[in-house]
């Protein structure tokens, strides 16, 4: 099925692939009880520890969507209803597969009751407490909540959306003071989340800084990557030194990781223009199906770890862990695509329109545009990029 705008962005798809990666890479080195690889291991190579604390492919994939949706909307004016409207048959369908999965497996094992299963996902729909990553989904639709009042700010001003940021800061400070940690609601929550939703937004008004400036980028990059190794040897996520942790630095960190994404996204996206050929094409497929592979890979990546630990080799060394940490994403991605071309696709026939420009009245694509994979045609120096029909759009949720 063709979209009616048929644009797609290849280089945002790599960028929500490396999200997925990290937090596959999180779950099946650690699971939750610190197995292959202890919760207080740090590594000595200092890119990897994004690896090894990849809960932060969460604040990637937030600081992404808060771009995109700043991408896609900029100059136009929306239809409130019919955009919730087509982000819940986007995100829905399969969201309530997992659930009802999920649920059905609790109750069979009796580790849970079905009313008690029931009120749980009930608290979902405005806790972030949703069982298999959708917990993220229910922040997100927060983010969209207040979407219009961002979309305001940033017509008046593109800088008013820093003093949302800062007040999230002030919130977190206060939050810390009463109840002496604060990682919780800067983790789960939309108080911490609303910071890379915002510097997302923020880094599409003033890409122009990045592009093209490899080195200024390569330098902050590093340096937050520094700084993240700093966070993992000092217990991270899970052992700094409990969770959750006592830490102020959970005051700052969701702001520090949003800007940092922030302006990589923006350098990416604004600098670069993906061929839609050989390895860039399969990391775009990655990205393209992220959402699947984000929700289903609760069922696979704990047992995919178990038992490669117990019957292949010993993955208590963490390289090791990360490569076949990999090698299991990579067999996540036909799942993704069964996925979403059986339980997601069937409802994306009942999307509306939207999006309104001086133009024409477009729906943002949530299919791409379908193309001959015997061509050999690169994408426009635009950054715009074919990818096949049975692929989601651009600026799906993950």
């Amino acid at each position: 099925m063709r979209s009616s705008s048929g644009e797609h962005y290849l280089a945002l798809d790599h960028v929500r692939a490396l999200a997925a990666l990290l937090v596959f890479t999180w779950h099946f080195t650690h699971a939750s009880t610190g197995f292959p690889i202890t919760f207080d291991y740090s590594p000595l190579l200092f890119p990897l520890s994004v690896l090894d604390e990849g809960h932060t492919g969460v604040a990637l994939f937030m600081t992404l969507s808060g771009y995109l949706f700043a991408k896609l909307l900029q100059g136009k004016t929306i239809d409130y209803k019919a955009f919730l409207w087509n982000r819940a048959i986007r995100l829905l369908p399969l969201l309530a597969v997992v659930l009802l999965a999920n649920g059905a497996y609790l109750v069979i094992r009796g580790k849970t009751t079905l009313v008690d299963y029931a009120h749980t996902i009930a608290e979902g729909l405005i806790f972030p407490s949703l069982p298999n990553g959708g917990w993220s989904i229910t922040v997100e639709f927060h983010y969209y909540l207040i979407l219009p009042l961002f979309l305001y700010m940033v017509r008046k001003s593109k800088w008013l959306p820093v003093s949302i940021i800062l007040s999230s800061i002030i919130v977190r400070t206060l939050a810390y003071g009463k109840a002496g940690e604060v990682q919780s609601l800067a983790y789960w929550t939309i108080v911490g989340r609303i910071d890379q939703f915002a510097l997302g937004m923020l880094a599409f008004q003033l890409r122009s800084f990045a592009a093209k400036r490899h080195g200024f980028v390569a330098f902050y990059l590093i340096s937050f990557l520094l700084f993240y190794w700093y966070f993992d040897a000092q217990g991270g996520f899970m052992a700094a030194p409990s969770y959750p942790s006592p830490s102020r630095l959970w005051i700052i960190l969701p702001t520090v990781e949003g800007l940092s994404y922030a302006v990589g996204i923006a350098w990416y996206d604004s600098s670069f223009s993906p061929s839609n050929e050989g390895f860039s094409r399969y990391v775009g497929y990655a990205g393209a199906y992220s959402y699947s592979i984000y929700l289903l890979h609760y069922n696979v990546v704990f047992r995919a770890a178990r038992f490669i630990n117990d019957h292949i080799m010993d993955l208590s060394n963490f390289y090791l862990a990360c490569a076949w940490s990999a090698v299991c994403f990579l067999a996540m991605i036909p799942i993704g695509y069964l996925s979403f071309r059986f339980i997601e696709l069937p409802f994306l026939k009942h999307r509306k329109r939207y999006v309104n420009s001086s133009s024409k009245n477009v729906i943002l694509n949530d299919n791409l545009p379908r193309f001959d994979p015997t061509t050999k045609a690169r994408p426009r120096r635009t950054g715009h990029s074919p990818l096949p029909a049975t692929a989601p759009g651009t600026h799906d949720r993950l």
